[in-house]
């Protein structure tokens, strides 16, 4: 069949490279795509806000499956209008995707459901929202309530600080995702990425992962956007992946369809593990990034079969098969990153990195003039490697980065360092 991925990031190489390698797959177009994308699927010039567009270029093209890889057009309800075209696709409806919309949504629906998660408040203006400050203890964490590009979350050491962010918010520093603000009690213990694939009734748990947020070498700087992940993640033991599943995940996806909105899609959790056991921390209803580029790496089932599994309620049915090795992946961000980054420098020596054993470069933002690769965002290049450790995956990783010639561009030197100390001691 013929497919259209929607997306042009780090996250929709990955699941390019792995959806052209199907045999289900006839022909695959991606929109808008990335210089790095082109080299696995055709980019065609397709704006995912025009809705009509989409469906025009389905029906030329006879695509038989639409795989939307961020989250915006899910929020604003591509799936549905897919759905409504009879467009076959991959991703929740507009109002299954509130779990990632709005973070007050999935708060209630988790009170709702008896599903562990820190304690919150939700506020539509900024008094409110410092009375209820005044009576917590620091630190705390203060969110926009909807999209904010991986930003709009602050961990608040100081009350001053705190309310700088709730004043950012209503003042209008992420538009209308933070036209209402929710305050959460700050959770100790260590994050892990959890995936499942959800059809609407069953839930399929994925491999695990853990992503860096922070900037800087040591988790020190600003929350970015993620700036490398590896797979597995050692603390998702197969007893906290029973529990995820049992006390998060499950109990989320039967609520859902409990309220006529059923989750199809993949289901990210952000999970925090405590001294007692799994607790969400919010939810994401797509692939995460850098996440999706090592889970590629790992996945030795078709990726289409599953995606189709789920869009057509069959999960039930299927089982998949994952690679042994451990997958590695480093984000190279452009200078100024997560501020303004640099744009259009230019990038070299990605030929002798990718030949590196076990490495494959997935393009999060570039774009191609002439033959010269140049950077068109803020995270550029997803460095990512195979190995039979993390360490191991580590080195290569890094062994591919040294290959780089990109003046304009930095990297975290400790991509895996928790997964690899474990291995060592």
């Amino acid at each position: 069949m013929n497919i259209l991925l929607i997306g042009s990031g780090g996250r929709e190489h990955a699941l390019g490279w792995a959806l052209a390698q199907s045999p289900l797959t006839t022909k695959l177009y991606c929109a808008p795509g990335n210089a790095g994308i082109a080299d696995v699927a055709t980019c065609v010039p397709l704006s995912a806000a025009d809705h009509g567009a989409v469906i025009r270029f389905c029906r030329e093209h006879d695509i038989g499956f639409v795989v939307i890889g961020p989250e915006a057009p899910l929020v604003a309800g591509l799936a549905d209008d897919l759905a409504n075209a009879g467009i076959k696709h991959f991703g929740p409806s507009k109002a299954a995707a509130q779990l990632e919309g709005s973070k007050g949504f999935t708060k209630d629906l988790c009170r709702e459901a008896g599903i562990p998660t820190a304690a919150y408040g939700r506020f539509k203006d900024a008094v409110a929202a410092k009375a209820h400050l005044a009576r917590q203890k620091l630190p705390i964490v203060v969110k926009a309530d909807g999209l904010a590009a991986g930003k709009g979350v602050v961990i608040a050491e100081a009350r001053e600080e705190a309310e700088a962010a709730i004043d950012a918010c209503f003042a209008g520093a992420f538009g209308a995702a933070g036209a209402e603000v929710v305050i959460e009690e700050f959770m100790t213990g260590e994050e892990a990425s959890f995936f499942a694939l959800c059809d609407g009734t069953h839930a399929l748990a994925l491999a695990s992962a853990q992503d860096h947020k922070r900037v800087g070498d040591g988790d020190t700087g600003p929350n970015t956007g993620g700036m490398g992940a590896y797979s597995p993640a050692p603390i998702m033991t197969p007893a906290m992946t029973a529990r995820t599943m049992d006390e998060i995940i499950r109990p989320t996806v039967a609520a859902m369809q409990a309220r006529g909105t059923p989750f199809k899609g993949v289901l990210f959790a952000g999970l925090m593990i405590t001294a007692d056991g799994p607790k969400l921390i919010e939810y994401n209803a797509r692939f995460g990034d850098p996440e999706t580029q090592v889970l590629m790496l790992r996945l030795k089932s078709d990726l289409v079969t599953a995606m189709l599994a789920t869009a057509d309620g069959v999960l039930d049915k299927l089982d998949l098969r994952w690679r042994d090795d451990a997958a590695l992946t480093v984000v190279m961000a452009a200078r100024g990153y997560p501020g303004t980054p640099e744009k259009g420098t230019e990038i070299k020596g990605l030929a002798g990195a990718a030949d590196v054993e076990g490495v494959q470069i997935f393009h999060a933002g570039t774009r191609r003039d002439g033959d010269r690769i140049l950077a068109d965002g803020g995270r550029v290049l997803n460095v990512t490697a195979l190995g039979r450790t993390v360490a191991e995956a580590q080195a290569r990783a890094y062994a591919a980065i040294a290959k780089i010639d990109w003046p304009g561009g930095f990297c975290r030197r400790d991509i895996g360092w928790r997964a690899v100390a474990r291995e060592r001691s």
